[in-house]
């Protein structure tokens, strides 16, 4: 199970920190990743932590939000600084493993609202 929390209302060029946290152990879990999605449109990949820290952005975030995991609190991180109004969206947590047991598993997601 994954709870994300964090979210709210900020200005334009304020930041957040969203927190993803897993109720179970991350360790063996190949990618966590942050999406988010707007009303009426596709979910979209935002960030990627893989298992070995390797991390990967979509361009419209990329030197904005950075991504993070530590794996002794079984949390996932998404700072996101000078954000812009396009960045309004829910925002959702991933687990995914791809080894035996296989799973992909999502959170409930939580509202990121950016003012102009």
């Amino acid at each position: 199970q994954l709870v994300e929390s964090g979210g709210g209302l900020v200005q334009a060029g304020g930041s957040l920190r969203l927190t993803c946290a897993a109720s179970g152990s991350i360790l063996s879990i190949d990618a966590l990743g942050w999406y988010r999605q707007e009303p009426g449109k596709e979910r979209e990949l935002v960030a990627q932590v893989t298992i070995s820290g390797s991390t990967n952005y979509a361009d419209s975030v990329k030197g904005r939000f950075t991504i993070s995991r530590d794996n002794a609190r079984n949390t996932v991180y998404l700072q996101m600084n000078n954000l812009k109004p396009e960045d309004t969206a829910a925002y959702y947590c991933n687990a995914n493993r791809r080894r035996f047991p296989a799973f992909d598993s999502w959170g409930r997601g939580t509202q990121v609202t950016v003012s102009s």
